[in-house]
């Protein structure tokens, strides 16, 4: 028997940025003495029926055009966005839709700019609820709908709200999305709405559920069948210990039914666990009740029995007739995901099933490859897995929500930010490739070209000791020199400066150098200029590398090539 159910909806945002407060807002708007049971608070979640909907709305929803047929709205409060990264299903991601919360004052932060990041990869559709239009300076609450109150206000009030919108709307350009303040929206199938609300004054709060209900009504009617009777599948949002009752699992259910004494699946690191469903619980005013079952869309939290290393993210089903066929589907799921991803890579670690899936999207998004990607801590075996890389750039261990437990060998990167890991590899690899690359620099003879001064010969032969200036490059010593027509003019035996020995010089140094093969008056003369005679390997090389070249330098390697390509034109290149 197929059925409409409510679209699940995750609130995520940056740390004080008032999500919470934007749930509580959301979750309580209708609730008075005399209707009861018109939200009911679940696990982690809260119901948002209809009619505190239609109530919460006013007319706003008959204006637009939109006549609600869902039974309400599942929203689910996640901290930051570790939940949403657990509600994943096979093919995408259990949110029908997002609301992300972004302080108007403080604009988007490091886990802002991951949750659009997250969202994108998910492909699920948000919306902005642009908080706290209550600190704007100037602004004064006015007792009507949110686009009147803008209009009551001053000029410049509706100019610095206008500012703030646009800069969001600027920003979430850089990611390619497309949005507009909710009124100004011309397709709210092309677009991202951009609600202004007050989670402190309830301010824009009608229209942010108006606007989030109208979507879910118009573009997710296909997403939101289920089937009512059908056997319960759900994902693990949380793994909870209970005192005296031991594991418990805090389920998000999005099809069919879960009852007591249920058969289920859940999925594991290993053969998927075998269980039975011992209780099922309602949170009711922050208490628990007992209910022998459940339907899709809800929030439940579920006592198994007898089970063990459970973790968040992983899917559950019931299974009372056909456990084979589920464990294989369900292991499949898993191993789709904790598989090795690519032949070359870095190893990545997560603390969930869904972050690690987030994780691995994100960094796949920044091009980066990934060979092994599990969940748990980092162990012994992930560094050295990592160490075996042959690329130094992929000797990388990356962890979300798990302990850096620090190495010498490989480079570990972790943090609760998914976006703050992306970016720490990046300027690693950065700095590593530098490093690796002056490394290589060290190994590659240099371009200079110098010029012998006049009334500087201290000796005309066996060795010619004459005294120079370096116009450019780094000069070395044991290193053959040419003449401006391509000409040997012998090799640099050694070099001092101020009487001392000195392994290089640079450009505009003074210094006297020895010539063991050349005659002063036949070979060299004084003012004659001078450059270092490379082989072209060498000379492809340094070209290679001339990002970490002086300009000096590399005007010299043009003027070497310019030399040696009167004989071969295609010389160096």
């Amino acid at each position: 028997m197929e059925s409409t159910r409510q679209p699940i909806v995750t609130v995520m945002g940056h740390i004080d940025h008032g999500k919470s407060s934007i749930v509580e807002r959301l979750t309580h708007l209708s609730i008075t003495k005399g209707e009861p049971g018109l939200i009911t608070q679940c696990i982690k979640s809260y119901k948002v029926s209809s009619d505190a909907i239609k109530k919460a709305s006013g007319d706003l929803l008959e204006r637009s055009g939109i006549k609600l047929t869902i039974p309400g709205l599942l929203i689910i409060d996640s901290p930051v966005h570790a939940a949403f990264n657990n509600l994943r299903k096979r093919g995408g991601n259990l949110a029908d839709i997002a609301i992300l919360v972004i302080d108007l004052n403080q604009g988007m932060q490091d886990q802002t700019l991951e949750c659009i990041e997250i969202l994108k990869n998910y492909k699920t559709p948000f919306v902005v609820a642009a908080n706290k239009i209550d600190l704007i300076s100037g602004w004064n609450k006015i007792e009507k709908s949110l686009l009147e109150n803008v209009k009551q206000q001053r000029q410049d009030v509706q100019q610095d709200l206008d500012k703030r919108i646009y800069q969001i709307v600027a920003k979430l350009s850089e990611f390619n999305v497309n949005s507009e303040r909710f009124d100004r929206v011309d397709d709210f199938a092309k677009q991202v709405a951009i609600v202004p609300c007050s989670a402190q004054t309830g301010e824009g709060i009608a229209e942010l559920i108006m606007v989030i209900g109208g979507l879910a009504q118009r573009y997710l009617k296909d997403n939101l069948k289920m089937n009512v009777e059908g056997e319960g599948k759900g994902i693990i949002l949380e793994v909870q210990e209970e005192k005296g009752l031991g594991t418990s699992l805090d389920v998000i259910l999005y099809d069919g039914k879960l009852k007591v004494n249920d058969q289920i699946v859940i999925g594991s690191l290993g053969e998927p666990i075998v269980s039975r469903v011992k209780g099922l619980f309602e949170r009711e005013n922050k208490k628990f009740k007992s209910v022998k079952e459940a339907g899709a869309a809800c929030g439940i939290r579920v006592l198994p029995a007898d089970i063990k290393d459970v973790i968040g993210g992983m899917p559950i089903r019931v299974a009372n007739k056909n456990v084979d066929a589920v464990k294989d589907e369900i292991k499949r799921e898993i191993e789709q995901v904790i598989s090795d991803v690519d032949n070359e890579g870095i190893v990545v670690k997560a603390d969930t099933l869904g972050s690690l899936e987030a994780l691995i999207g994100l960094l796949t998004n920044a091009g980066l490859k990934i060979k092994r990607a599990s969940i748990g801590g980092i162990t012994k075996k992930d560094i050295t897995e990592a160490l075996a890389e042959k690329d130094q750039l992929n000797k990388v261990v990356a962890g979300f929500n798990v302990e850096d437990v620090g190495s010498k060998k490989v480079k570990i990167i972790c943090s609760d930010v998914i976006y703050k890991i992306t970016e720490g590899i990046e300027e690693w690899r950065d700095e590593e490739r530098k490093r690796i690359e002056a490394k290589e620099l060290e190994k590659v003879s240099r371009a200079f070209k110098v010029q012998i001064l006049p009334g500087c010969v201290f000796r005309q032969s066996n060795p010619a000791v004459v005294g120079v200036k370096v116009l450019g490059g780094i000069m070395k010593s044991n290193f053959i020199i040419m003449k401006k027509d391509g000409s040997k003019a012998g090799y640099v035996k050694s070099m001092q400066k101020e009487n001392e020995n000195v392994e290089e010089a640079k450009k505009d140094d003074e210094l006297a150098i020895s010539i063991p093969d050349a005659i002063v008056g036949r070979q060299i003369k004084e003012n004659d200029i001078l450059y270092s005679d490379m082989e072209e390997e060498n000379f492809v090389k340094l070209k290679n590398l001339k990002k970490y070249l002086k300009e000096d330098e590399i005007e010299v390697l043009k003027e070497i090539a310019k030399i040696k390509r009167r004989e071969n034109p295609v010389w160096g290149i």
